[in-house]
């Protein structure tokens, strides 16, 4: 990526940046909850298509590191678009599918989609968004795949009342071809274009940088399992309590209102007095509620519960893409950046199984959060030890 780029301000990343990420989060969030029905329509056991299910995140791991030199050849512009092109071709390739094993190819090419687009993104973020505001736009964009978390199963919900489960892949098919063409419409992101800069390989950056992988990294991939083992949790001591689906339902979108409308106070916290000002707290706050989740014995426990899980997650809205974009190197971002979204996107992928055995285990659910709020303590350490201080004063 050239060093003679301009620099850009948040209004102009509302549409190359800001929209094209919000169709592509809805597309995906209304995607992933439809394959195990699908997959079982194929044919396969419920077993089976929970493991097809996490074929998207399986792409996205095997992708992280290759997508560095997608990025680097073709530009982040053209990496989004093309992205975004070969996500609607995989939607396409499952929905026409007549087995099993085609539906879990046309999956798999979303997930590989899906880390070039967010690492396209990210890369051209931590280019050009000057640094005393970058936590405010990655805070926006951490606010986009929350709105995307959100109105794509409600939208998948519409679709499929109207015209059954499988429609709703062509609901997400078109809402990649829409951030697609929202891109190419946009003329702000014209000048991230291939990169110029050689470097010895992206192994080879990533063992150069390797400190800031094994401490940072580390404790950015602990708060992406806290709040992954969050979403699936909840459910399941909401389960264990005997809630009723809908109440349960109400409580976790109203926690999840909570948790969106904190997402531009993250950046400016994080812009005004740091970055560890919404890590630690974040992680802190997820680790005490996990170790907590025992106390929460009716209803408006858990209501509680889900609200003091969804603060302390919002408080850090962001902040994972805001430390690395930090720490990527200027010379290599693109494939630092990848291997750190390797990192996390695998800590992300290994937190549902881990949780299920830790309450296979134990018996217990509580006992299994508790297990990785103990861990979310330690990332907290991490975060408080090692995070950069060098984060400029936001002006007024």
């Amino acid at each position: 990526m050239s060093s003679e780029r301009r620099q850009v301000r948040l209004g102009s990343l509302v549409i190359p940046v800001f929209i094209p990420s919000a169709l592509f989060s809805t597309g995906e969030y209304a995607l992933v909850p439809m394959i195990p029905a699908s997959a079982e329509r194929l044919g396969a056991s419920l077993p089976l298509a929970g493991i097809i299910a996490g074929f998207v995140m399986l792409g996205t791991v095997l992708a992280d590191i290759p997508a560095a030199k997608v990025v680097s050849k073709f530009g982040e512009r053209n990496s989004m678009l093309y992205s975004a092109l070969a996500a609607a071709l995989g939607l396409v390739i499952a929905v026409q599918s007549q087995s099993i094993w085609v539906l879990a190819i046309g999956v798999l090419v979303v997930g590989f989609a899906a880390a070039v687009f967010a690492l396209a993104r990210h890369t051209y973020m931590a280019e050009n968004v000057p640094l005393e505001m970058r936590a405010r736009a990655l805070s926006v964009l951490g606010g986009m795949f929350r709105l995307g978390s959100f109105a794509g199963p409600m939208l998948a919900a519409g679709v499929i009342s109207l015209f059954g489960v499988q429609a709703v892949f062509w609901l997400s098919a078109a809402a990649m071809l829409l951030a697609m063409a929202v891109l190419v419409a946009s003329r702000e992101l014209e000048g991230a274009e291939a990169s110029a800069i050689e470097n010895s390989g992206t192994f080879a950056i990533l063992w150069r940088e390797r400190k800031k992988l094994l401490t940072v990294g580390l404790g950015s991939s602990i708060l992406g399992m806290l709040r992954t083992t969050r979403i699936v949790g909840l459910p399941l001591w909401a389960l264990s309590l005997k809630l009723p689906a809908e109440q349960t339902a109400l409580y976790i979108g109203i926690a999840a209102a909570l948790d969106f409308a904190l997402f531009y106070t993250s950046g400016q916290i994080m812009d005004r007095f740091g970055r560890v000002w919404a890590a630690v707290p974040t992680l802190i706050g997820l680790g005490i509620t996990h170790m907590t989740v025992g106390l929460a014995q009716d209803s408006t426990g858990f209501l509680l519960l889900a609200l003091a899980m969804a603060l302390a997650n919002g408080l850090g809205s962001g902040v994972i893409l805001v430390l690395g974009a930090d720490l990527a190197p200027q010379d290599a971002r693109s494939e630092f950046l990848g291997g750190y979204r390797v990192l996390v996107d695998g800590a992300v992928a290994a937190s549902s199984p881990l949780l299920s055995w830790l309450t296979l285990l134990s018996g217990s659910v509580a006992v299994g959060m508790g297990a990785f709020g103990f861990l979310g303590l330690f990332g907290a350490w991490l975060m408080l030890r090692f995070i950069p201080r060098y984060a400029p004063v936001a002006p007024n």
